[in-house]
């Protein structure tokens, strides 16, 4: 199996490009299934992810190509609403093509994603609003069905403001008869993002980007071309990069609007940070003071990122507080913060982390994605050797994570055991 292995390094220095986001391109090709034509998109990240729902939508029927950045997808020949467990299973974020098969073809089967739980969260949000479109929810042997004679608009509270509910149930009502309010409803940019693209295809979207989303239903939707918006996650793990190597990155093709909170806990840590009209520099600090963060919905500081900043704070002059208000199991991470020497602490959805004067190399194991990220600007700083396992968790979120940090001075391979 293949790992990451990171040796202390220097101070990171010179330009990065970040790519599209992958939070936000998922949802945006599930969505090319409503056109029934063709579609292109452009700066698309070439991840796992993007590659395992692009093959979801050809077994749908669609015709994918992928080159440089650039996606063409043509949905016209899609004949069957059914999405299998072979592929969903590999990617929870795929349950997104509920909304518009939904939309499509007033039925749609998925498998569980992942094999999770109905009650979880997410999923459960994701049915309420089919639902409240009239549509009714089967659930046998592992699959989840949903059908309609027609779907019509309605009004809804989401219970807790889920990005992918949001998401489903918007692809899911721009066909539908009549208007569809949610309130509640995420404001992330990725939000927004896919808003713009099903409003480049015909569709009827406002409110994006606030608590209150208004969708008036049409009748047919074309395909369009639409450019992915910069991954302010990629860019936030290389901007804490930055300040835990007392380094000096500049990032190119960031919208600086999406990065605020991490620019400003990033200033309370003591970096400087110089923000351009579409670029940010991020210069280390000789010493890291310690902060609190609490995770928490847009505009609040982002979950995908509590990791990359709880790595920085194992080396902070002090006692940080770390509290998840978003996911209930994010701290999988600290067993191997701790593992490297970290002085890490849990108490509920709190973590204590009391700084320490060096962290050490050792083996480690990728949790998940924003983990994986994490334990890799660890190793940066780390005494010796880090060796982390279970690498397609970050391969699903970071193109070539491990030549971009090369190019900036960090010592990072991708090694085959």
């Amino acid at each position: 199996m293949p790992r990451i292995r990171v040796k202390k390094s220097g101070p990171l220095k010179g330009t990065l490009k970040i790519d599209g986001a992958k939070n936000a391109v998922l949802p945006i090709i599930a969505a090319t299934i409503l056109a029934r034509g063709k579609c292109t998109l452009k700066s698309v990240p070439s991840l796992r992810d993007v590659h395992v729902i692009s093959d979801l939508l050809a077994h749908l029927g669609a015709d994918v190509n992928y080159c440089d950045g650039c996606l063409e997808i043509d949905t016209s020949s899609i004949n069957t609403y059914e999405a299998p467990y072979e592929l969903v299973k590999k990617m929870r974020a795929s349950f997104v093509v509920m909304g518009p098969l939904l939309a499509i073809f007033n039925r749609t089967k998925i498998s569980m994603p992942g094999g999770c739980a109905i009650g979880t969260r997410p999923i459960d949000l994701h049915l309420k609003g089919f639902k409240a479109l009239g549509a009714e929810i089967i659930m046998d042997h592992g699959f989840i069905e949903a059908r309609a004679e027609k779907l019509v608009g309605n009004k809804l509270y989401l219970d807790f403001p889920s990005v992918g509910a949001t998401q489903n149930i918007m692809m899911a009502s721009v066909l539908a008869d009549g208007v569809t309010i949610i309130e509640n409803a995420a404001e992330e940019p990725e939000i927004v993002d896919l808003a713009n693209f099903l409003n480049e295809m015909g569709a009827s979207v406002r409110g994006a980007g606030t608590n209150t989303i208004k969708i008036k239903g049409v009748k047919s939707l074309h395909g369009a071309e639409h450019t992915i918006i910069p991954d302010r996650i990629e860019a936030s793990t290389y901007m804490v990069a930055a300040a835990m190597t007392k380094g000096d990155i500049v990032l190119e093709n960031v919208i600086i609007d999406h990065l605020k909170p991490v620019i400003a806990k990033l200033s309370e840590a003591g970096a400087i940070v110089e923000e351009g009209e579409t670029s940010i520099r991020v210069i280390g600090p000789d010493k890291i003071k310690p902060i609190d963060i609490k995770t928490l919905p847009h505009p609040g500081f982002p979950t995908d990122v509590q990791a990359q900043f709880m790595a920085m704070l194992t080396v902070a002059e002090g006692t940080g507080v770390v509290i998840e208000t978003v996911f209930e199991n994010r701290f999988m991470h600290v067993n191997e913060f701790n593992k490297m020497g970290a002085n890490i602490k849990i108490d509920g959805r709190s973590a204590v982390v009391n700084g320490v004067d060096c962290l050490k190399g050792a083996d480690v194991v990728a949790t998940d994605l924003r983990a994986g990220a994490a334990l890799i600007l660890c190793g940066l700083i780390a005494d010796g050797t880090t060796n982390v396992g279970e690498i397609y968790h970050i391969q699903r979120g970071y193109v070539d994570i491990d030549k971009k940090l090369r190019s900036i001075g960090g010592d990072v391979e991708i090694v085959e055991d």
